[in-house]
């Protein structure tokens, strides 16, 4: 093969892969679709109860769902009398005849602050998503940031501060032994 048949079969192989990569990415995409699942209520106070479902549709006739909720604590998160030990709380459901899944009890943690993210999945179906949040008694969103958090930020950073400074003098009394010498 000559230089220049060599170049033209690696420019072919760049423009192949260049065209073909962004089609084969883009094939096994699925999308939820928009609005097929909800919470009822959206807002709530942590301990509570909150139902989630997918309209007819959404999945194919009565095939089994995953339904996953995903936030702080999400581990302590119950699907009817089923409670969850591990850190996404997950559980199997099946799906009605008109691809809908009907209404779930999930109760959040007593602990629980943020926002909570609930999706459901089948084999055929990216299925939906829909979330709740915590509020205060008061109505106020919960940040999930509280003074213990912020009192490990303060030790961190005088911690790092007093490296600085050690480092600091160590570095000025090698200088005034390196000038002393």
């Amino acid at each position: 093969m000559t230089r220049r048949t060599t170049r033209l079969l690696i420019a072919a192989a760049i423009a192949i892969a260049a065209v073909a990569a962004p089609s084969a990415a883009s094939a096994s995409t699925i999308y939820p679709p928009a609005g097929s699942c909800t919470t009822s209520p959206a807002t709530m106070t942590a301990g509570s109860t909150v139902t989630f479902a997918c309209s007819g549709g959404t999945f194919s006739a009565e095939e089994p769902v995953t339904v996953t909720v995903t936030g702080e604590n999400g581990a302590d998160s119950t699907f009817g009398m089923i409670r969850m030990a591990i850190s996404t709380a997950s559980a199997g459901f099946t799906s009605t005849s008109e691809g809908a899944l009907e209404a779930i009890r999930i109760t959040l943690p007593a602990n629980a602050s943020g926002t909570y993210n609930i999706a459901a999945v089948s084999p055929t179906s990216a299925g939906g998503t829909a979330a709740a949040s915590i509020t205060t008694a008061e109505g106020l969103p919960t940040t999930g940031l509280d003074q213990s958090s912020l009192a490990i930020v303060w030790i961190g950073g005088g911690a790092l501060l007093a490296a600085g400074a050690v480092l600091a003098i160590v570095a000025g009394v090698r200088r005034s032994r390196d000038r002393n010498s």
